[in-house]
């Protein structure tokens, strides 16, 4: 046994000592990109499909709620009854030529299954009476349907100012009344459009606001749904 202090002892067969350096140390699968103060990736990633995922749930529910709205408004019928809305139905040659040579240009531009036009006449003022044309038909856009409406009315009538959306109404959609001109002077001009018909009106002698709460009525008096 050797007498050589333990201090003395050769370190040769001894293992390496292990180097500490300034980096940190790495565990598990850690991005490099991950740094002190930032979400490992893996949870970006789930937040990422997180968000991915609701804004397509979203959209499932956007489809479903416009799926919805197509299958109760397509199945529209609109009629002409004697009297609706205290108006009584001018069934006079003059009447019907005016109201059908607007259907016709109507039927020209939008493919319909049904048309219609009606002259109703105001028992307390024949200078208001009311002229009524549409028809029915699936329509997927309607708001571009009833504006294609008004476009083919400014070739008819001159242009149509101060187009604006109103209230639809109980049976939805979407509703616009503007005002144009005629023989007798400016007049009032209305049309509504759904998923299942469109409709135009035009009120001599009657301001937009008032044309627009008569539409209604008109509209709830001819037009039903199965």
């Amino acid at each position: 046994m050797s007498d050589a202090h333990l201090t003395q002892r050769s370190l040769a067969d001894e293992p390496e000592p292990i180097d500490l350096t300034e980096e940190p140390i790495r565990l598990g699968n850690q991005d490099p990109e991950d740094g002190p103060g930032r979400a490992p990736r893996s949870r970006r990633r789930r937040i990422v499909l997180a968000v991915v995922l609701a804004a397509g749930l979203a959209g499932v529910g956007a489809l479903g709620i416009a799926g919805w709205r197509v299958a109760q408004q397509k199945d529209t019928e609109l009629s002409s009854p004697d009297t609706v809305a205290g108006l009584r139905r001018d069934d006079s040659e003059r009447a019907r030529s005016t109201a059908e040579y607007l259907r016709d240009g109507l039927s020209a531009d939008i493919d319909l299954d049904r048309s219609f036009g009606t002259v109703y006449r105001d028992p307390a003022d024949d200078k208001r009476s009311v002229l009524i044309f549409g028809g029915t038909t699936l329509l997927w856009q309607p708001e571009r349907d009833l504006d294609t409406l008004f476009r083919l009315m400014t070739d008819e009538t001159g242009k149509v100012t101060g187009l604006r959306e109103v209230s639809p109404g109980r049976l939805g959609g979407v509703m616009k009344c503007g005002t144009t001109s005629g023989e007798g002077g400016d007049f009032a001009i209305c049309g509504w459009a759904d998923h299942g018909s469109v409709a135009m009106a035009m009120f001599p002698g009657r301001p937009v606001d008032s044309a627009g709460d008569l539409l209604r009525q008109i509209r709830e008096g001819i037009q039903t749904r199965s």
